[in-house]
């Protein structure tokens, strides 16, 4: 893990403080396409759905005024847990930087039996599930300086290739899996509390903010809308675009997705009537999320590219461009100060949202598949493309890592 920069990584650095005339501007050549779905899509980029009715193609500098809530807590001051984290918050990029310097000691915890898909905390930060190659689901507890293995779920028949959480119930996740099927869990009797069957295998998934409904998107591009309450499907969407990434944004009356023409697809929500195709990268976008302050929201692409987007304008304020492969998993502290990225490069890029300096870089010895920074603490989950080297190079680790710990602990 580096902190600070050296000269050449100070020009890296100021470029990123930019903000972006294109969305491609000084685009690193694409080394290898990340997603291979098999869902491309002859139509023109910009085309939401199988209706083209109402749809507003424009580019990435339209402006359009969208109206925020004052009630929704999404659009809340980030929560502090205590006074040494609300000093963090109000911390300068520098002072970010030095607080690394002494807070960048790096653990990892063995969760699988074969590589980690996906991390994710719960809303109040005291449990971390993750999602495996080998079918099941781990639920990890916090406790100060390590992660402490709580549970195993075990149910689906193919592997767990994206999981979240209650938005607001902590003891609620949710698991979406090749085998046809999501799950819901529950914590506290460590159980499957609901199997709803979806039409393909699925591959992503989001827990609206209010926490009525859950959408999962499968490799057919279909995404299906689930009721939270009742478990019943309340309704699919079938795309005619390679679907990647899909998420509500904070004010719960929008939905977006990624796709494979390099667009963000905006629809409105619940009816959702396209809106919005924005021409975000010059190829495959996909991933993206959401700053929990409200004010951003962050795109990763193919082209080795982190976008970030104003959620009232709708325009791109500023590329980070540190990494050198497709973008697979960004992540927002929970200040919405910082924003990690990471790809096949062997590290992961933590940056100033504001200025889009390094704050540091967290080494990995192997691709990075996903990061979750902590909803309450500078503390930051990821998994890797890990082997057990110990004892046979070919055999994958599934181990969780946490990263941010101080260094004497």
């Amino acid at each position: 893990m580096h902190t600070g920069e050296s000269t050449e990584e100070k020009q890296s650095s100021s470029a990123q403080s930019t903000p972006c005339s294109t969305p491609s501007s000084s685009p690193k050549q694409m080394r290898r396409s990340w997603f291979s779905q098999g869902s491309t899509s002859s139509l023109p980029a910009g085309d939401l759905s199988s209706s083209d009715a109402g749809v507003d193609k424009w580019s990435m500098f339209g402006p359009r005024a969208v109206q925020k809530s004052t009630t929704d807590p999404g659009n809340a001051e980030p929560e502090v847990c205590c006074g040494r984290c609300f000093r963090l918050s109000t911390m300068s990029v520098q002072e970010i930087q030095e607080h690394f310097k002494t807070n960048n000691k790096t653990r990892e915890f063995s969760a699988h039996s074969a590589k980690v898909h996906s991390v994710a905390w719960s809303c109040d930060g005291r449990r971390l599930a993750s999602g495996s190659f080998d079918k099941t689901a781990s639920v990890f507890v916090l406790e100060k300086d390590r992660l402490t293995k709580e549970n195993n779920y075990r149910g689906h028949g193919d592997s767990v290739d994206q999981l979240c959480w209650h938005p607001y119930n902590p003891d609620l996740f949710v698991t979406a899996s090749g085998d046809k099927t999501i799950r819901i869990w529950d914590v506290r009797n460590e159980k499957c509390i609901s199997t709803i069957s979806t039409k393909g295998e699925n591959i992503n998934i989001c827990w609206s903010p209010d926490g009525q409904t859950i959408a999962v998107g499968n490799k057919d591009d279909v995404v299906t809308f689930i009721d939270a309450k009742t478990h019943r499907v309340k309704g699919e969407e079938q795309f005619k675009f390679e679907v990647n990434e899909i998420s509500w944004n904070n004010d719960n009356d929008m939905f977006f997705l990624t796709n494979g023409n390099g667009c963000i697809s905006i629809l409105s929500y619940p009816d959702l009537k396209p809106i919005q195709s924005i021409n975000a990268h010059p190829s495959n976008c996909i991933c993206i999320k959401f700053d929990p302050t409200g004010k951003y929201f962050a795109t990763g692409s193919a082209d080795a590219l982190v976008s970030l987007w104003d959620v009232d304008e709708l325009v791109c304020v500023r590329c980070f461009s540190r990494l050198d492969w497709p973008v697979r998993t960004l992540s927002f502290s929970y200040d919405g100060k910082m924003l990690a990225s990471a790809s096949e490069d062997h590290f992961i890029d933590i940056a100033h949202v504001e200025t889009g300096e390094r704050i540091c870089e967290v080494q990995c010895e192997s691709p990075t598949f996903t990061v979750a920074w902590h909803p309450k603490k500078y503390l930051l989950a990821f998994a890797c493309d890990d082997k057990d080297g110990k004892y046979d190079n070919s055999r994958e680790a599934g181990t969780v890592k946490l990263f941010g710990l101080s260094n004497e602990c």
